[in-house]
Formats: C-alpha cells, sequence, structure tokens
C-alpha cells in the first residue's frame, strides 16, 4: 500500500470519530467561522513573486523536518518577508500538524491562511472554516470529479477559495470546476515522494487561464522557480527549504529578497 493510500484510510476513521465529538451546528458558531476571508487569488495577482509559504513539522518522506516551530512566530516572519499566503498543515499522525496550529497563525497575520490536509469528507470543510482557514486543499488524485465538484462548491458556498492539486493531466481533466480557484501542479509524486519539476513545466500549458497556476513542492532554489515562473506558474508553495532552517522567516525573507535581485 502507497503512502498515500494508508493516509487516506487513517483519515476515513479519524473524521468519523471527530464527527462524534462536534456537530456542523457547533462549528457553524465557532468564531473564526464568521471572519471575513482573505482572498489568495487577490493576494496572489497584487504581487509579481507570490509565495505561499509552508508551516510543516514533519513528513512521511523527511520525517522530523522542525518539531517545536512555533506557528506564531514562524508566521509572523513569513508575513513581514512578504509572502501571498501561508499554508498550515493539519494533519497529526503523518505530519505532526493541528488545529492548534492554524488558529495560532490566523491570530498572528492578516494574509490568507491555506488549510492543508487530505480532505475526503464534506465535514472537513467546515473544521477548516472553524479553525480560520481562508483558502483549502483538495487532492485531485483521492477525489472523484463529482467529488471535487460538490465539495469545492460546498467551501465556496461557505467563503472560502479553494485549491486543487494535481499529478497528472487526467487529473487536471476532473479538476476543471467552476467552483476552483486555482489549481496546483504538485511537483513530488506522492505515491513515490520522487520529484519532477519537469513533470510540473508540461502540465502547466494545460491549465487553462481561468485559474491560477500554483508550483508545489521541491523548489529550494531562485533559479528553479524562475524557471516555473516562465512556464506559466503565478504562485509558488515553499516549505520544507524554509522549516528546516532554525529561522523560516528570515529563510524565506533572503530567499525572496533574492528573487528580486535578479530582476
Amino acid at each position: 500500500m502507497h503512502i498515500l493510500d494508508k493516509i487516506i484510510s487513517f483519515k476515513a476513521k479519524e473524521v468519523q470519530q471527530r464527527k462524534l465529538l462536534k456537530s456542523l451546528d457547533l462549528l457553524q458558531k465557532e468564531k473564526a467561522f464568521q471572519l471575513p476571508k482573505h482572498s489568495i487569488t487577490e493576494h496572489i495577482l497584487q504581487k509579481e513573486t507570490a509565495i505561499i509559504a509552508e508551516f510543516k513539522r514533519k513528513s512521511p518522506s523527511k520525517q522530523n523536518i522542525n518539531l517545536m516551530a512555533n506557528p506564531k512566530e514562524v508566521a509572523l516572519g513569513y508575513q513581514n518577508a512578504g509572502v501571498a499566503g501561508i499554508s498550515v498543515l493539519t494533519d497529526y499522525h503523518f505530519f505532526g500538524g493541528s488545529f492548534q496550529d492554524l488558529q495560532a497563525v490566523k491570530t498572528s497575520v492578516n494574509i490568507p491562511i491555506l488549510q492543508k490536509d487530505f480532505i475526503i469528507d464534506a465535514y472537513q470543510i467546515y473544521e477548516a472554516k472553524a479553525a480560520g482557514a481562508d483558502f483549502i486543499l483538495l487532492i485531485a488524485a483521492v477525489l472523484t470529479q463529482p467529488q471535487i465538484q460538490n465539495l469545492a462548491k460546498i467551501a465556496q458556498d461557505i467563503g472560502l477559495e479553494v485549491l486543487v492539486e494535481i499529478h497528472a493531466e487526467d487529473e487536471l481533466e476532473k479538476s476543471i470546476c467552476k467552483h476552483v480557484n486555482l489549481i496546483g501542479v504538485n511537483n513530488r509524486n506522492l505515491k513515490t515522494f520522487e520529484v519532477n519539476l519537469e513533470h510540473s513545466m508540461q502540465l502547466a500549458a494545460k491549465i487553462p487561464k481561468d485559474f491560477i497556476k500554483v508550483s508545489e513542492s521541491g523548489i529550494n532554489a531562485t533559479e528553479t522557480l524562475n524557471e516555473l515562473k516562465k512556464a506559466g506558474f503565478q504562485a509558488f508553495l515553499m516549505g520544507e527549504s524554509f522549516m528546516k532552517t532554525q529561522h523560516p522567516g528570515e529563510t524565506c525573507s533572503a530567499f525572496i529578497n533574492q528573487i528580486n535581485t535578479q530582476k
């Protein structure tokens, strides 16, 4: 069984347990559920180089990245660096994340927050909104076309934007939907964890212009980002290259400054 299959199997059981602890009605009464949305689409379009910086403690491929990181400190550092948005892992079992991390980030900054998890159930979208997310991730590899459309519509209806992540052309075809705002190409294969930037560049040209194009994973050099930019990507989701350092915000700031001096 591939790691992605293991994650989804575990996630299905986890969500069923959480449903017993808090109803949809209670989630909708959370203070953060009523907060106005910060639009990631608008923030990306306002920036010449839009980076969505990630708060990530660990991953199945790299194990421990930065287990003791303070989400508030990291988020403030990212915001000061000039990022377009912040991605927060909320999966605990495989990534060491939590909704507490997302809530801590939300109360520290005023830029869009992505709840990054493995969404397979509408309940999780309400959880994301209740925790303070502005946009969510849907992974095409684990969802059918009707599921993507249904989940994206639910997200849009409650005021969230939607980033759909793809790895192949057939996944792109089932992700094209009026309720989706951004389409991301993950440079890392979620089944093998191998990184292939060339594959991403080929897919970029096939994404319709109606969607913001996001390149995800495996970006750790300004040269790489510039190549992806030339291929048509408008935003770049980066995490490990920042989080593996002692001061992720400062590392992110130095990276952005390096890009700006190369213009």
